[in-house]
């Protein structure tokens, strides 16, 4: 329980800067998974991105999923099958015909094999050119916000902690991307959408965390704390509002995924929530495990740092957890940035 209590209080002592050296390690291994699946398997993009043909048929006892891929073999295609539940189910055919005489002749092939009409099933094409350009404009987008982003945290904080939280957002779009990469999750344009929303939230985390590094940095200054002592106090002492924050925002998601996915059968809920889902929990660890200590691996190399790691290692300055926070205490004191604790009295 006072282990609990410290973390809501914001006075653990947790040494994030060494267990991120861990950490990193596992992040490191999950991206190169990742990697490798992206150039072996590649992502399973959606049509939006492809182009191709999308039919959807009815699921009954009628047809399975081996009738579905035969009728499509004997026009020479290669279908991806998806089975699509919620109220109502439905096999989900995609393939890459072109001619609109075989298009017709698929639908009611299809259609006879499900023993219903052709109007009671769904036929949606989209041309390559259009995913081409969706293609580009999601590019373009990123670009953009990383730009955007980059000026914003340049100005707001300085050029060094841009580049850390730049970083950990590459990593967690490498990560979440090596994801989809691993489990071929189907790409569509909701995921993309997801990915940049994502973004946008692991950019707050981190910012966040920023801003308490940036306060207690101008107080480490003038005492005799090191850039890690310092930075391990920051996190312990805003951990518990970046854990609280990531449960807040997964439970409306988690909502999402069950009740619109899952229950109702809504694929493209399905496709946003699980890439919001993905995103929340790598970008709250990446805040924490990544971008500050990045930013610490950046400030250590300054002379002023250096010096005090130096000194650290000589016993003349502090290190520790412990240490560091109070240090950073006596330092507010001294600067009068802290309330001075009360001293009790009689009553007169």
């Amino acid at each position: 329980m006072s282990i609990f209590m410290d973390l809501y209080q914001g006075e653990s002592h947790i040494d994030f800067v060494a267990l991120a050296k861990k950490t990193l390690m596992v992040s490191g291994a999950l991206i190169a998974i990742g990697l490798i699946a992206l150039l072996t398997r590649g992502l399973d993009l959606g049509i939006e991105f492809e182009g191709g043909v999308v039919w959807e048929v009815p699921a009954n006892e009628q047809i399975s999923e081996d009738e579905i891929r035969s009728v499509l073999g004997d026009f020479g295609q290669d279908p991806r099958v998806q089975l699509v539940t919620g109220g109502s189910d439905i096999w989900r055919v995609r393939a890459e015909s072109s001619d609109f005489d075989q298009l017709e002749q698929i639908s009611v092939a299809l259609a006879e094999a499900a023993s219903v009409s052709v109007n009671e099933l769904s036929r949606t094409e989209v041309g390559p050119s259009w995913g081409d350009r969706v293609t580009n404009e999601a590019r373009k987008a990123l670009i953009w916000f990383f730009v955007i982003i980059a000026l914003y945290i340049s100005l707001r904080f300085n050029a060094k902690m841009a580049l850390a939280a730049l970083a950990a957002v590459a990593h967690d779009i490498v990560l979440s991307t090596g994801f989809y990469a691993v489990f071929q999750i189907e790409v569509t344009p909701a995921t993309v959408i997801a990915f940049l929303t994502i973004m946008g939230y692991s950019l707050y985390d981190t910012l966040v965390v920023f801003d308490r590094v940036k306060e207690n940095t101008l107080v480490a200054e003038k005492g005799r704390t090191t850039y890690d002592g310092m930075l391990n106090v920051s996190l312990n002492q805003v951990v518990m509002r970046s854990i609280n924050t990531s449960i807040t925002s997964t439970l409306p998601v988690i909502t999402m995924l069950v009740v619109g996915a899952w229950i109702m059968g809504a694929s493209a809920l399905q496709e946003f929530s699980i890439a919001l889902l993905v995103g929340i929990v790598v970008g709250t660890y990446s805040s924490l495990f990544v971008a500050a200590p990045i930013l610490g691996q950046i400030r250590n190399r300054e002379p002023d740092w250096q010096r005090r790691v130096e000194l650290a290692e000589r016993g003349e300055a502090t290190g520790s957890v412990a240490e560091a926070r109070a240090s950073l205490m006596a330092s507010r004191y001294t600067r009068g940035t802290a309330p001075r604790p009360r001293k009790m009295g009689k009553k007169r």
